[in-house]
């Protein structure tokens, strides 16, 4: 999906499946915490390899490469050690930066089953067509063990908000990112697109 560039001074004006996770409330229920910028990540952070990916929740493709690409990736390359592989929130609508707040609000071990149930079910909540779409993105969140007081202050959370769009501009600027879902590999080859597990260990071997 290509991104549109759009004002961040709008767009920061314009914002006011099934899941794994049991009903459970989170933690410390009342608060946010800095848990929220911290990095996620999956694997050995002292594997020989780092792989990075930008993505965007309500991306098509994003989904594509979730669906199709990143069990292998994970089973055959993470879980044995050879890659580390880091997530960069990457929204490409308002909606999508509301769902990374919310994911990202999550503690980080509910982080990749939330993204993945969210880039399962676009149709469910992303793409419906009758306004919908935040109220849908709630009950997600519920089965995510979520209060709804929390996510209404995750989607509120200035702060977090800021350090998304900021990580956001960074990448477009040091590394001219435009499109999700973008790759990056050992900090030297970069793709785009869902790419295949063939396509992804090409990459790999480039980098090395």
């Amino acid at each position: 999906m290509r991104f549109i560039s759009f004002s961040r001074r709008l767009f920061l004006a314009g914002i006011g499946g099934s899941l794994t996770a049991s009903l459970i409330p989170l933690a410390n229920a009342t608060e946010i915490t800095n848990t929220d910028l911290t990095p996620r990540a999956l694997g050995n952070p002292k594997a020989p390899m780092v792989v990075e990916e930008w993505f965007s929740l309500t991306c098509i493709h994003c989904a594509e490469f979730a669906k199709n690409t990143f069990p292998s990736v994970k089973k055959n390359l993470i879980d044995t050690g050879k890659i580390y592989y880091v997530f960069h929130d990457f929204p490409t609508d308002k909606l999508a930066i509301t769902a990374a707040m919310v994911a990202r609000t999550l503690p980080p071990d509910r982080y990749l089953a939330f993204c993945k149930a969210l880039l399962s079910n676009l149709d469910r909540w992303a793409y419906r067509q009758d306004g919908k779409q935040l109220e849908e993105l709630k009950k997600m969140s519920a089965f995510a063990g979520m209060p709804a007081d929390i996510f209404d202050k995750a989607i509120a959370d200035q702060k977090l908000m800021k350090f998304i769009l900021d990580t956001q501009s960074a990448a477009e600027s040091k590394y001219h990112i435009d499109s999700t879902p973008t790759f990056r590999f050992n900090h030297k080859e970069q793709a785009t697109g869902s790419l295949s597990y063939e396509a992804f260990l090409a990459n790999m071997k480039k980098a090395t």
